[in-house]
């Protein structure tokens, strides 16, 4: 069943957002900059998201989605699991995504709406991917990721990191 205009318009505005976002960032932009970046007008972005909030809780909401449909091709055993996700979340071009989840997680655990609506759905969706039996190992997996994530967000210390998302998969071994 396709999707009514409106709907469809959204989703190509925001596709068009969060591929100038992987190139750009987000930082301080004005939502007229982010708007003419992704061939529309800031009127256009308002009326699709209603916000810059909203909008930028949209980019951080796809982005997740993005990673969550990634999870069904990864290998089945935890330490092979682990590391292609690692692989693939430590990309230099997803860090502008990066900071802006966790500015987005950060306002959203203040209790600041829109933000606070990601939560608990930040974790509670990556729980839904997987098994009952599986949940608590996933978990500790995505606690891990995102220390690790915002270590490197924080530091740029991409070696630091990556050594110790490596003596992480080695516990799981």
């Amino acid at each position: 069943m396709a999707r009514p205009p409106d709907r469809r318009r959204r989703q190509e505005l925001l596709d068009a957002v969060v591929g100038d976002v992987a190139s750009r960032g987000i930082g301080d932009r004005s939502l007229r900059d982010i708007a003419a970046a992704a061939g529309t007008s800031h009127r256009m972005l308002l009326h699709h998201f209603g916000s810059r909030d909203e909008l930028l809780l949209a980019i951080v909401e796809e982005v997740e989605r993005r990673q969550r449909a990634l999870m069904h091709e990864l290998p089945a055993e935890p330490p092979a699991a682990m590391a292609a996700m690692w692989a693939n979340l430590r990309r230099p071009e997803l860090r502008a995504f990066e900071r802006l989840f966790f500015e987005c997680y950060a306002r959203g655990v203040q209790g600041e709406e829109p933000f606070a609506r990601m939560l608990p759905g930040a974790v509670d969706d990556w729980l839904a991917e997987v098994a009952q039996g599986d949940r608590a190992r996933m978990r500790l997996g995505l606690a891990v990721a995102r220390g690790l994530l915002l270590d490197l967000v924080a530091t740029e210390d991409a070696a630091g990191v990556d050594a110790a998302a490596q003596a992480f998969i080695a516990l799981l071994s």
